[in-house]
């Protein structure tokens, strides 16, 4: 019995010290979206998203065989759905990327491309808790094949060309202000105005 009480009371002291960790953590940076993950915090972020992944789901292979359609596919998709947050060249630099906490990953990097194709289909269909990324499965064939396409486009995106950046350009999503700067300057160069 006594060493019962004494592995509680252990138990008890260690919840104490983690919730004074956790609490002196939040009053120094306030949560605040602006601020960068320390090394520890996005490689417990990490080990956490891995063991989130159930084994059947990182062992899948991607079903839609690699072609420049489906390559193509994924860069529209991408451009319009994507980019907003993790840019077209994959960087997260953009601005709502730069206000996210943790920050949208380098998609260039090691720790993206490292992940198996299951992995980053697993990411895309479910999201990411507790992060920006949402959960963009549709539940049906035509929204999983969008995703698998989408992982091809992940792996090009190290050794993503000038031309393919420039067009997704063109397909990302624009604000109405300027569609009707466009629109405007269109019937000027007509002579409409």
């Amino acid at each position: 019995m006594r060493r019962l009480v004494k592995w509680l009371a252990a138990i008890v002291a260690l919840a104490s010290i983690m919730s004074a960790i956790a609490l002196g953590y939040v009053r120094s940076t306030g949560l605040s979206a602006r601020a960068t993950p320390s090394s520890l915090e996005a490689k417990l972020a990490r080990s956490v998203r891995a063991f989130a992944i159930p084994g059947a789901e990182r062992s899948r292979r991607n079903p839609v065989p690699r072609s420049d359609d489906a390559i193509r596919a994924g860069l529209e998709h991408y451009a319009d759905h994507c980019a907003s947050c993790h840019a077209n060249d994959g960087s997260g630099a953009t601005q709502f990327g730069r206000g996210l906490f943790p920050r949208p990953p380098d998609l260039r990097l090691a720790a993206t491309q490292q992940l198996t194709d299951g992995e980053l289909f697993y990411i895309i269909e479910n999201g990411i808790r507790f992060t920006g990324m949402p959960a963009f499965a549709t539940g049906g064939a035509e929204g999983e094949a969008e995703s698998w396409k989408l992982v091809h486009f992940i792996r090009r995106l190290p050794q993503l060309p000038e031309a393919d950046q420039e067009r997704m350009k063109q397909l990302n999503p624009r604000s109405p202000e300027e569609i009707r700067l466009e629109i405007e300057e269109e019937e000027f160069l007509r002579g409409a105005r």
